[in-house]
């Protein structure tokens, strides 16, 4: 099949049904580029994806948009897409691929032994690469870490003696919905729903990212936000003296929050046998080149995290339920309307 180069591809887009918000491509190696990956991770590419190729020999070739632009397109295209590889930064917005039928299964003894199993789908269709924590962050100056509820820390965050304290993301935020999707599916609507409304009881400040959160929490603007943990490394690492201190979230209950960049197989693809090796590769022998850069968790047991988050000390993790992050997304972000939080 004819592959349509990606840059000419991006700009046939620019239709108002299809148009991608941040449409860019990347091309590491010759051109045109042996796999095409349709790609929500539009950060530190150069470097993992550039070691593959350096030791391979396969070239490749990105278009970046947000998880569910991607994947409309993906459903437009059909079989005339020139994608082979989907990557996105949620386990939710995976799920609802491989519901959509725009993934193949891939067998794979070595993903399989590199990806635990709740990381990965269970027919093969798609596999977490990279791992971040969603959980709290302080100020140690106004803080004492005794004051946090050790059982259910974001259940705790709605007791009135965090009144005026707290900051946090913005409804539309995906961060935001798959944490409360995970919620619902692990107290029910109805206690998820008394859990939002005690943080907008408690006059929470909502922030559009998770550095001005991590900003006001150093200004002493609010004392306690909930954040990536791996914005908080980024940031240590520009400024050592941030006043803000990270602690895991419920780890004497279900774990802290987490979620997933992975990828998958695209149906279409017509070349099936490279993306799978890019695959294979990014969750074994390149995790720590896909990883390292922005301070993400290694899926793969066998990585070691890199030296700035293992500083924050191990954690028990909440199981992560793919299909619970896409499918309560829409009752996630209907809850957080019913709570009035913005």
């Amino acid at each position: 099949m004819h592959r349509p180069k990606l840059l000419a591809a991006c700009a046939a887009l620019a239709v108002p049904t299809l148009a991608l918000s941040g449409c860019g491509v990347l091309g590491i190696g010759a051109a045109p580029a042996d796999l095409q990956i349709y790609s929500a991770r539009h950060y530190d590419l150069e470097g993992a994806f550039g070691e593959f190729t350096d030791e391979t020999g396969i070239s490749v070739e990105f278009i970046t948009g947000d998880d569910a632009e991607l994947l409309e397109r993906l459903k437009a295209e059909g079989s005339d897409t020139p994608a082979d590889v989907f990557m996105t930064v949620d386990a939710g917005n995976l799920w609802n691929a491989a519901r959509q039928d725009v993934l193949a299964p891939v067998s794979s003894a070595e993903l399989d032994e590199a990806v635990p199993e709740d990381l990965r789908d269970p027919e093969g269709q798609w596999f977490g690469l990279a791992m971040r924590a969603r959980t709290v962050t302080y100020n140690p100056d106004n803080v004492d870490p005794a004051e946090f509820d050790a059982q259910d820390t974001y259940a705790g965050l709605a007791d009135p003696k965090w009144k005026g304290r707290l900051c946090m993301r913005d409804a539309t935020s995906s961060y935001t919905q798959s944490l409360v999707a995970s919620l619902i599916d692990l107290q029910g609507r109805d206690r998820a729903l008394e859990i939002v409304k005690g943080w907008v009881a408690n006059d929470v400040q909502i922030m559009s990212n998770d550095v001005l959160l991590l900003e006001a929490i150093d200004a002493g603007s609010c004392d306690v936000g909930i954040n990536n943990h791996y914005y908080l490394a980024r940031t240590l690492e520009e400024n050592p003296d941030l006043a803000v201190d990270l602690y895991w979230a419920s780890q004497e209950g279900a774990g802290t929050h987490v979620n997933i960049s992975g990828a998958g197989l695209v149906a279409n693809s017509d070349n099936a046998e490279q993306a799978q090796q890019l695959i294979e590769w990014l969750a074994t022998k390149g995790q720590n080149s896909f990883v390292d850069a922005n301070h993400e968790f290694p899926v793969n047991p066998a990585a070691e995290p890199e030296p700035v988050i293992a500083g924050f000390g191990d954690f028990t993790r909440m199981p992560l339920n793919a299909e619970a992050y896409g499918d309560l997304n829409a009752e996630a972000t209907d809850l957080l309307a019913e709570a009035g939080y913005k």
